[in-house]
């Protein structure tokens, strides 16, 4: 990604209206970036201009934008479940049904301070990322080395790195002496990287390329550098990446957008029916204008589905429940049923899909190729051969030898920690570390007398060391540069076979590292670089890579098999990263795309071309965050799964962010939706499932109360089209309503996963959460219940029995209505299978309502508010069960057409 134009320009008092570089800072010599940026390489800046400067730049510090906390309450507000809800608590209250009217009240604003407290847990993000910049650096002001507080710093300043120190500003370096920093922060790459000074002659040049510049928050692991300062503050690589977070908009998510649409259709069609019903009522007179307005209104009392919301809330938060039993933290209560709805998961590499941990796999020696066990840094492990037998390595020359140059080189310490062990040192170093532990079972103890340190120079390091009686010089580097000093001796290496052999790791994304030793002089106390070769006996190459978690690509099977691609997005090399892919099978045929390819096409190019793609290499923040913007354009939902820094913009951009909880960082974390606590990637594939399964509850919730609610409604609209009184009273109504949002509405919370949900692949979200049939279902189930209720109402009333009890006994027709239509809806088999029980809290629930029937049938004070009565058993009990049973057998031999209808139409297809 090329620098901004804040960044070229010279820092002069008219910078803002300064054209950009000719050249990219990378480009450029030393005596050029002293004359882009007027600054003298070797004195600084002058006190007098710093100042000067930062009056003009401002401090290099990243500012978060501030939000009203009183705004960001109010906006929890602004939903349509939020206006169904308001408008059924005012309606209830002018019903004089307080009670009703406070606990929907107590919904609105419960609902609200969670919103509310979710927002103010996704801005962390932006604070986590202020306070990566370090405090205080080593500054060159005045031809004097001083410190100074780093949000004084300007550009033009130079700045000194030494090891341990964090960078405090974007650089370009004009001085580095075995400089190496760690950047994964910003590139998701595990190694640090060498750093040079010289120009680099490329014009567009990858980010983790850039091996001439140090960027604002990474760290410097080894030697020292020099720099000049470019960028400051918000320019900076991390300050974009702040400013990408900031930018991104909060979005709902698939389900609250269907909700919303669901809900407003909903509130519009019973309004529009209110007012329809209205004018017909008083066109034909059937009641006085008073008692007509109070018979539409418990209409639409009856037909709002207030319960909806507090149903949708109570399953995503079961969900939520289950899933963080599955080590999976979800922040906010859409996001559970978000992943289910995904059709491409984006996955960082390292550490996520790899173990973040570098590790020897592969062993070639001049006789033999050899692999080994053990992924990481695991205590245990063993050579074997290429048809996986064990090799007794001590009693191999070459491995033997090579296992204890890979101990006896290398400074990297582990300490186990956390239940997991931690390197201290290199990474390639702790290859070589680990690869002795686990065959040697031992800590490496290396009786040193002398060593050279790893040089970009010669690349190649060595350590003088008594050995089984021996005085030993012990090498290890880049295969060609050892080649080289044998042949520059006089030696001979079969350069053929050592090429072959590095082209077929390479090929694999793995770093090799050549090893040999060579027998010294007893006198010798000092290394000579120039005898390095003499003698010098190459044992072997080793292979090392970051390497595929072992669970990783049975997960990416079982979600390829539920419809969703995996697509890797890393800052990591091309080869390496295509590897990897190649490995855990995330496509057939993966193809690789590069950051600065895709900086090459514009955003409707990228559009055309993001899902021919699988593996996204050498990207940047930035990039990243195209990558899932395009595919979202493609009407793709999409999950974004990262750890770093560099992953926020793009976690926070997804439908659903996840983020790692072991390894994540708090920015990662902060600005994602979902948080692996055990940093697994299979987890996914629960949340997955588990997001199908509340979808499916929720689906079936809303199935069960839009016809329920509707056949109350229906029951008035029926009554006022057929010049008749009520059959139900308006409390009565509303303790329908009551009860069901206490009791059965929630049976479908605790409806197990049905059969073959990952097979289905994931569902469209444009279609919305009801489809044809289901709304055709909606219609005739209520007005099934709606016309059984008021059959048997007329058909008692008209033989004898009084008003009171025809209404007691429609109130219980409605209810057992309800209660056999739940047991159709709970699943996909007949009603009458081995899944019967499956769910025994909705046992538990009908009970509960039957009780709470009973009390408003035969205690006297409920009879008096909700005028029933204590009707006899037949007409209490058994009319109503006869009706629900009715219910039953219609809908379920419409189910059972349904399936079979599924059924043909899938092996048609297929």
């Amino acid at each position: 990604m090329a620098l901004d134009d804040n960044q070229l320009t010279t820092p002069t008092e008219d910078s803002a209206d300064a054209g950009p570089s000719q050249q990219q800072v990378w480009q450029q010599s030393t005596s050029g970036l002293e004359q882009q940026w007027q600054t003298d390489g070797q004195a600084g800046l002058s006190t007098d201009e710093a100042t000067k400067r930062l009056n003009q730049q401002g401090p290099n510090e990243l500012e978060a934008k501030k939000v009203s906390n009183l705004l960001r309450f109010l906006k929890q507000f602004n939903n349509s479940i939020i206006y169904i809800l308001a408008a059924a608590a005012i309606l209830t209250f002018f019903l004089h049904h307080y009670s009703d009217s406070i606990v929907i009240g107590l919904v609105i604003i419960a609902n609200a301070f969670i919103g509310y407290f979710q927002e103010v847990s996704a801005d962390n993000a932006l604070s986590k990322i202020k306070e990566l910049l370090v405090s205080e650096s080593f500054v060159i002001r005045d031809g004097q080395l001083t410190t100074l507080p780093s949000r004084e710093l300007v550009t033009g300043d130079l700045v000194r790195l030494e090891a341990g120190d964090s960078v405090p500003a974007d650089l370009r370096l004009i001085d580095a002496d075995n400089l190496k920093i760690q950047e994964s922060v910003l590139t998701g790459e595990t190694d640090s990287q060498e750093k040079i000074e010289d120009a680099i002659d490329d014009a567009n040049l990858p980010l983790a390329e850039r091996r001439n510049q140090a960027f604002a928050s990474t760290a410097v692991t080894s030697g020292s550098g020099l720099g000049i300062v470019i960028a400051t503050g918000a320019h900076t690589e991390i300050g974009k990446i702040q400013q990408d977070v900031a930018e991104v908009k909060e979005k709902p998510t698939p389900l609250m957008q269907n909700l919303n649409r669901l809900g407003f259709g909903l509130s519009l069609a019973i309004v529009i029916a209110a007012v329809l019903l209205f004018i017909l009522g008083a066109i034909i007179q059937v009641y006085s204008l008073p008692t007509l307005l109070i018979a539409v209104v418990t209409m639409v009392v009856g037909s709002m589905p207030e319960g909806l919301p507090a149903s949708t809330s109570v399953v995503l938060a079961m969900g939520t429940r289950q899933l963080t039993k599955q080590h999976a933290i979800v922040k906010t209560l859409p996001a559970v049923e978000t992943l289910g709805a995904v059709d491409i998961i984006n996955t960082d590499k390292t550490g996520t899909l790899t173990k973040n941990e570098m590790t020897v796999t592969d062993i070639l020696t001049a006789d033999n190729q050899y692999t080994v066990s053990g992924v990481g840094y695991d205590d245990a492990g063993q050579v074997l051969t290429t048809d996986g037998q064990e090799v007794d390595w001590r009693h191999n020359d070459n491995l033997n030898w090579l296992v204890e140059i890979a101990g006896q080189t290398s400074d990297a310490v582990f300490n186990f920690e956390n239940d997991q062990w931690q390197l201290t040192g290199e990474p390639t170093d702790g290859a070589l570390t680990a690869l002795f532990h686990k065959l040697t079972g031992e800590t490496p103890e290396a009786a040193e007398i002398d060593s050279l340190p790893f040089d970009s120079a010669f690349r190649y390091s060595a350590r003088l060391v008594d050995f089984n009686d021996q005085r030993v010089l012990l090498v290890k580097g880049a295969p060609q540069t050892l080649a080289k000093l044998v042949q520059d001796h006089g030696g001979q290496v079969e350069a053929g076979s050592m090429a072959d052999q590095m082209s077929q790791l390479t090929r694999q994304g793995k770093r090799v590292v050549a090893m040999g030793y060579q027998i010294m002089s007893r006198e010798i106390t000092e290394i000579d670089a120039n005898q390095i070769g003499d003698g010098l006996k190459l044992v072997g190459l080793v292979g090392i890579i970051d390497p595929p978690r072992p669970e990783v690509a049975d997960a990416v099977k079982q979600l390829r098999f539920a419809g969703i691609q995996v697509k890797m997005i890393t800052g990591d090399d091309p080869e390496t990263a295509a590897a990897i892919a190649k490995q855990l099978n995330l496509a057939d045929n993966p193809k690789a795309i590069t950051g600065p390819e895709l900086n090459e096409l514009s955003d409707e190019q990228l559009q055309n071309v993001i899902d021919s793609y699988t593996v996204f290499a050498r990207t940047t923040p930035a990039d990243k965050l195209r990558i899932v913007r395009a595919q979202q354009a493609n009407g793709h939902v999409v999950s974004m799964t990262g750890d770093g820094v560099n992953d926020a913009p793009a976690l926070k951009q997804a439908d659903i962010g996840v983020a790692m909880g072991i390894k994540g960082t708090d920015v990662a974390k902060g600005a994602a939706d979902m948080v692996l606590a055990n940093d697994d990637f299979t987890t996914i594939l629960a949340a997955v499932k588990e997001g199908r399964h509340v979808f499916d509850n929720i689906r079936k919730t809303i199935r069960f109360l839009l016809p329920t609610s509707f056949a109350e409604g229906l029951i008035v609209v029926l009554s006022i089209v057929m010049d008749q009184s009520l059959p139900l009273y308006p409390t009565q109504l509303l303790w329908i309503n009551m009860v069901s949002a206490l009791t059965i509405q929630f049976a479908f919370i605790f409806e197990p996963v049905e059969s073959g949900i990952m097979v289905r692949g994931p569902r469209d979200v444009k279609a919305g959460i009801l489809s044809k049939m289901d709304v055709f279902e909606v219609v005739y189930v209520s007005l099934l219940i709606a016309g059984l209720g008021m059959f048997a109402y007329d058909a008692l009333v008209g033989h004898g029995i009084s008003a009171l009890v025809g209404s007691t006994m429609t109130l219980n027709v409605v209810i057992f209505g309800k209660i056999f239509y739940l047991f159709n809806l709970r699943n996909n088999h007949p009603v009458i299978s081995k899944y019967f029980f499956q769910n025994k809290m909705a046992f538990y629930i009908i009970a509960a309502l039957i009780v709470l029937q009973m009390g408003i049938i035969y205690l006297p004070f409920m009879q008096d508010i909700f005028h029933t009565t204590s009707a006899n058993f037949t007409y209490g009990w058994l009319v109503p069960i006869i009706a629900g049973i009715v219910v039953l057998i219609v809908t379920e031999i419409v189910k059972l057409g349904r399936l079979q209808w599924d059924k043909m139409h899938r092996d048609k297809i297929a």
